[in-house]
């Protein structure tokens, strides 16, 4: 109930979808600057950048553009508490079968202080985006694998980096589909083995949502993700790699460039732990701590990105390690 917390890109979401359906703009090709007299305007802070979002999340923003400004930032913190609790409730539910307490689960994900403070404090978007995200682990743990391709387009559709995980889910199912099918099983050939499944319900939805982008958008919500990897060449003050540049002098491209060439590398040796066995869950969650690291623009409520995941893992040094991160990163974007 409390006004958003320190970040105004809550502001930028409602001017999207304002620019879209008020005054006919598209707003992968013009910024909230293209519509200055617009009331969400005066509030917004990156006024010259186009929407960086997934075509998901822009579409479903639309039937809030009629509404009152303060009105649809009110309904876009509720969609950011709910999905936080969204996500704690699946986390909590397939914990038990993973062998995790279902409340220390449930608690190290919703009672984060970055989540408390930025996600919902803040209404992002990051907390819908791992909803989807959520829900695609939560179906591949329980062999729902058509669910849980289309849940990972469904996140990547909202924000690219929430479905970091896809990629571990989609070798684990390869894998249980190359053990040879028995009985009643063995008549449905690749069709209903785990890897087709998973393809399946992602080609489905990956369709759907992309008719529905062109549509609205034609191909320039693809710039999004383009815009996305250019937040790159950014940096934040209190970033792994810019700090570590701070700290030893060290220059911060070298630094940022170094920072990626070791995350790819960690990517890389993850996925190879995955395919020879590995807890795919487990890596996952070390590969998405791991891109938190690696990132020069690490923003707290990114944070969230990795906390599922990291709650499932049974990894108690990954736990301790993301306690620490969200320690570091509790004065960032503080007005202190």
């Amino acid at each position: 109930m409390a006004p958003v917390l320190l970040s105004h890109d809550v502001y930028s979401y409602v001017d999207y979808a304002r620019l879209g359906l008020v005054h006919g703009l598209n707003p992968y090709v013009h910024p909230p600057a293209a519509a200055q007299f617009d009331p969400a305007y005066a509030r917004v802070t990156w006024i010259d950048a186009t929407s960086a979002y997934g075509p998901l999340f822009t579409l479903a923003t639309y039937p809030l553009a009629p509404l009152p400004v303060w009105l649809a930032v009110a309904a876009l913190k509720a969609t950011a508490a709910l999905s936080i609790l969204g996500i704690a409730a699946l986390v909590a539910r397939v914990a038990p079968s993973h062998g995790v307490s279902p409340l220390g689960a449930a608690a190290f994900v919703a009672l984060n202080p970055l989540v408390l403070i930025h996600v919902a404090g803040g209404a992002h978007n990051d907390g819908l985006a791992m909803l989807a995200a959520t829900v695609a682990i939560a179906a591949t743990l329980s062999a729902s694998e058509a669910a849980a391709g289309a849940a990972f387009v469904a996140a990547f559709a909202i924000k690219p980096l929430a479905a970091i995980a896809a990629p571990f889910a989609l070798l684990n199912a390869v894998r249980a589909g190359n053990s040879p099918p028995t009985g009643l099983k063995a008549s449905y050939l690749f069709a209903l083995r785990p890897v087709g499944r998973m393809l399946l319900g992602a080609g489905a939805a990956a369709l759907v949502l992309g008719i529905a982008a062109y549509a609205a958008f034609g191909w320039h919500w693809l710039d999004a993700i383009g815009l996305a990897g250019e937040n790159q060449h950014r940096s934040a003050h209190m970033s792994i790699p810019i700090t570590f540049a701070r700290l030893t002098g060290l220059d911060p491209t070298a630094a940022r460039a170094t920072a990626l060439l070791l995350f790819a590398a960690a990517f890389t040796y993850l996925l190879r732990r995955t395919w020879q066995g590995a807890d795919w869950l487990r890596c996952a969650a070390w590969a998405s701590f791991a891109l938190l690291l690696a990132t020069a623009w690490l923003l707290p409520w990114y944070l969230i990105w990795t906390l599922p995941l990291v709650a499932l893992s049974r990894d108690r040094p990954l736990q301790l390690l993301t306690l620490a991160l969200t320690a570091y990163q509790l004065p960032a974007r503080m007005p202190l």
